[in-house]
């Protein structure tokens, strides 16, 4: 991607109890879109890195840092997440620069 800018958007699901109790069938067919809305945009070149924390308390969170040609690419990019879209997740999305990386091991 030429002239692109590295956006963070963090997501946190909107019903917390999900973790420990699971999702509903809405819940988990929304999540489920969600991850292949990521596994495609990884695919294209645009999401450099995604995950979430291990934790099943309310503080936990996803986080998703993506490239992006503009802040209205980048916002579109972030609404368009299928969980964000119908409400399972909330989430912010914040201008981003990767400072430093290291290969990932096992």
């Amino acid at each position: 991607m030429t002239n692109s800018e590295e956006y963070l958007y963090r997501i946190q699901p909107t019903r917390p109890a999900m973790l420990k109790e699971g999702p509903s069938e809405e819940e988990a067919d929304l999540v489920s879109k969600h991850f292949a809305y990521l596994q495609e945009l990884t695919a294209s070149g645009h999401v450099l890195l995604a995950g979430r924390t291990q934790n099943d308390d309310p503080s936990s969170f996803g986080i998703v840092i993506f490239r992006a040609e503009s802040k209205a690419a980048a916002l579109k990019v972030f609404q368009g997440d299928p969980a964000v879209a119908g409400g399972v997740f909330q989430g912010e999305l914040f201008p981003f620069k990767i400072a430093l990386t290291g290969e990932l091991s096992d």
